[in-house]
């Protein structure tokens, strides 16, 4: 078996007081009861030698059983750890469990993770024990090769906390610390994991007077403590209250202080971990990962390996298993709906858990995944949301809009170990406001503010899903939807039978581009559990028994892959490309233009209905607001989609069996098309989003509304990365290719329009162009000190922006700007509307200063 070394990790801690050359500095309060570094690393400085076992345990103990025994004596608790325990690797992991309103921003509410470790416990010299915190960041996997010690010289584990022996267990085969101090201290393994973790909830120096020890339970697998923790409470950083530029306020006690409830998860890791299964960036899973010595005879090999849980077959089902049964797990996948969860929606998330079994039936194993409903403290007393034994879906009575599926996992292996889905409770207004503005057109139980229990249950089962599905390692895929031909989303047989796109783990959300008279339910409408998620989850799932290592199973994979791959639907695109018109989130089908046109006809029919849709008696025109902000938002969507087709590059990561290139430039007719649809949709005013019988009740500028929405697209457009791109695709492509002058052309003509013709210029044009000429000279005038700065890609190395002084941007862009002045001088002789002629003059006033600056 692989061993794993470790990085090295520097831990500096200063216990002393402070000291001026007028008089001693009172410690912080923070640190008064951890001088000498109790709670903060042990208490080995108190140098005591051990007790008899009956002197330290006695007949007050309040002792529980379990991986490792756990004691109270009266106000001190200790653990008592077998010898067997000595050099497990422990997995911890801290949640809130409860917390007060004055830390919750986007997160300190029940249920959140603050910080996880793995540590160690070893004996030491002198009758301590020591606490180490354990690093998988590099390794050598060969303890026979030079590299394997030359890694481990320079891996030593960083000790965090020292502990005296308070006594040995019976035979001398345990060791028992007292751990008091240490759990309700401040320290970086039960408590936040780092000073930006408690910044983030506005905490700032630890009370240690108003701190304990809750409780401490031990079970079969795990140890968990609950702590009562007290901090200052800074000011905000923002709003009313902000403490005043400079820094913090200079009495912070006088913030007052806030109080937390820590649940600590003490888990064991496997003795033997699960064999890893490595990360190929044709399917779209998690990773853990770390620095490999010795899988590159020349060099070092960054590894990733996917996270997942371990699924096995029964020993007496193994045959079976092989032989292609479906057979059910040693250890299923459990997700307990927490009991605060409201009950009419507990059935919903049950059902987005269960949707998965299908999925695992492609990988072999049948119940692999179960939805319950938690027990009843009549039903099970010792039930616990905090035990780390249980997965669950945590409901959580917050104003923010969203649900996440975070995991934790073995750094050794990527071995899923439980997962705490975040469940907000204005989740419910967040898919409220998706279905009205997609589906209203189409479905008449949108058309209200208030969603029968039904359909907003169908919505919770479909968010559940997608949470469930990140929790199993599925990361989205934003190129799933593009794999779909647009006129299919539109044909009731093809769609209701296939849904509107092959992932729900795609940001897809409803079938926008389906009209009225297509007549499509419900199930060509929701998203669901499609076609790549049932390859991901075999690929990731099924058992390769021939297979006895990661490196083995590569070959077997990677046939399997290539196969999987000649369906487009298995295709998985990244959320990290920023250049790959394919992989998109929010977007439909594989064609912007058509689906962008579809949608804004559904638009365009519900603003007509706004007012009515959003009417609520005895209410003000709230609702009437947020659902234009909501219209005018998936608007800019449209928008966006179609313009990331401009200078795009297709990606599709490929092994050297498979046919084609990894990266192709979007077709040059496609980027005419992208900038057709945008003079016609976007620079053509739109003018039926400015329904007065909305703009006068909600009070917003129209200007605002469009030129907002203009500048959007612009900066994306004349912008040094998609103008470089153009440049590059020429270099590749020829003629070919969508040449940056075509692309000036074509942007010339959609937005000078009446300049040509000598026209009026309206109010809503003369924004746009001003838009366009100063994102023009903010080219010609770049920020100071620009440089070549890199893209972020989860898929490796990512191509540079090219510096715009060394490339042809900076001269194409002084040439659009002469041609822009040169056709304004010769048509504001011939202006007669005095506001057309004085914009122009202004605009070519605007260039010259550009183009010619003085001094």
């Amino acid at each position: 078996m692989k061993k794993f070394l470790l990085t090295l990790g520097l831990v500096s801690s200063f216990a002393g007081v402070a000291v001026s050359q007028t008089r001693p500095t009172q410690p912080a309060d923070s640190t008064r009861r951890v001088a000498g570094a109790t709670g903060m690393q042990g208490n080995a400085a108190r140098n005591t030698k051990p007790k008899p076992y009956t002197e330290v345990i006695t007949d007050k103990a309040q002792s529980k059983a379990g991986f490792f025994k756990t004691h109270k004596v009266e106000d001190k608790y200790f653990f008592e750890l077998a010898d067997s325990v000595l050099g497990r690797e422990i997995l911890v992991v801290n949640r809130i469990s409860k917390a007060g309103a004055e830390v919750r921003s986007s997160s300190g509410y029940a249920g959140d993770q603050i910080g996880s470790a793995v540590i160690m416990f070893e004996k030491g010299p002198d009758d301590r024990i020591f606490m180490r915190k354990i690093s998988y960041a590099t390794y050598s996997p060969d303890s026979t090769r030079s590299m394997y010690q030359a890694v481990q010289r320079s891996n030593v584990q960083a000790i965090v906390a020292a502990f005296n022996v308070a006594a040995y267990g019976p035979n001398n085969k345990s060791s028992v610390i007292d751990i008091t101090d240490y759990l309700k201290g401040e320290n970086e393994i039960f408590s936040f994991s780092s000073a930006t973790g408690k910044s983030r909830f506005r905490l700032g120096n630890f009370l240690s007077d108003r701190s304990y020890i809750q409780n401490v339970r031990s079970f079969p697998q795990n140890v968990e403590v609950t702590t009562v923790k007290t901090y200052v409470l800074t000011p905000p950083t923002s709003g009313f209250g902000a403490a005043p530029a400079g820094g913090a306020s200079a009495n912070s006690a006088l913030n007052g202080s806030s109080t937390i409830e820590i649940n600590s998860s003490m888990v064991v890791l496997p003795r033997k971990p699960m064999q890893p299964r490595y990360f190929d960036p044709r399917v779209g899973y998690f990773t853990v990962g770390y620095t490999d010595f010795d899988a590159n005879p020349q060099g070092v090999k960054e590894i990733q390996m996917v996270k997942r849980w371990r699924l096995e077959p029964k020993e007496k089902d193994m045959a079976k298993y092989k032989r292609g049964e479906l057979v059910e797990p040693k250890e299923p996948i459990v997700f307990y709906i927490d009991p605060a969860t409201p009950k009419k929606w507990v059935p919903y998330l049950i059902a987005g858990v269960n949707d998965w079994q299908k999925a695992f039936e492609k990988a072999g194993f049948k119940n692999a995944i179960i939805g319950k409903e938690a027990p009843s403290a009549k039903e099970n007393p010792n039930w616990s949301l905090d035990d780390a034994r249980h997965s669950a879906i945590v409901y959580k009575p917050s104003e923010i809009p969203n649900a996440s599926g975070p995991s934790i996992s073995d750094p050794r292996s990527g071995e899923i170990m439980e997962s705490h889905i975040n469940w907000y409770h204005n989740v419910m207004k967040l898919v409220r406001d998706w279905y009205f503005i997609q589906a209203s057109a189409i479905d008449p139980r949108a058309r209200k503010m208030e969603f029968s229990d039904e359909l907003m249950g169908d919505l919770i089962r479909f968010v559940s899903s997608h949470e469930v599905g990140h929790t199993l390692g599925l990361r989205h895929n934003y190129g799933s939807s593009s794999t779909v031909p647009v006129e299919n989303l539109r044909n009731k047989k093809w769609v209701e039978a296939n849904g509107h796109t092959p992932s729900i783990m795609d940001y897809a959300r409803f079938n926008y581009v389906a009209q009225p008279e297509d007549n499509i339910t419900s199930k060509g409408i929701y998203p669901r559990i499609g076609d790549y998620d049932l390859w991901a989850i075999e690929w990731g799932y099924r058992l390769l028994p021939n297979a006895k290592s990661a490196e083995a199973e590569i070959p077997i994979l990677n046939k399997m892959t290539v196969a999987a791959l000649k369906n487009r639907r298995h295709w998985f695109g990244t959320e990290t490309n920023p250049d790959d018109p394919h992989s998109q989130n929010e977007d439909l089908g594989d064609n912007a233009m058509k689906a962008s046109e579809y949608g804004i006809k559904n638009l365009q029919r519900i603003i007509a209905k706004l007012p009515e849709w959003t009417r609520e008696e005895n209410q003000g025109y709230e609702s009437l607001d947020n659902m234009y902000g909501q219209l005018t938002t998936q608007f800019n969507r449209y928008m966006g989609h179609v313009a990331k087709n401009i200078g795009g590059v297709y990606e599709n990561p490929k092994t050297v069996e498979m046919e084609g290139p990894v990266y192709e430039r979007t077709p040059a007719a496609t980027q005419k098309e992208a900038m057709a649809f945008l003079d016609r949709q976007l620079f053509t005013t739109p003018t039926w989003l400015l329904s007065p019988a909305v703009l006068n009740n909600t009070g917003s500028n129209p200007m605002l509304v469009v030129s907002r929405s203009q500048e959007a697209v612009l900066n994306r457009l004349i912008s040094n990365n998609t103008l470089t791109k153009l440049i590059a695709g020429e270099a590749l492509d020829g003629n070919s290719a969508y040449r940056v002058t075509d692309f000036f052309t074509d942007l010339n003509s959609a937005i000078f329009r009446e300049v040509k013709n000598k026209q009026a210029i309206d109010v809503y044009r003369r924004n746009l162009q001003k838009i366009y000429v100063e994102q023009l000279i903010d080219l010609v005038k770049p920020a100071p000190a620009a440089s070549s700065s890199a893209q972020v890609s989860s898929r490796g190395p990512v191509r540079p922006t090219m510096n715009i002084a060394q490339s042809d941007v900076l001269s194409v862009a002084k040439a659009e700007l002469r041609n822009i002045n040169s056709l304004i001088k010769s048509a504001a002789a011939g202006q007669s509307d005095s506001l057309s002629n004085y914009h122009l003059l202004d605009l070519s006033d605007r260039i010259n200063d550009a183009l010619n600056p003085k001094g």
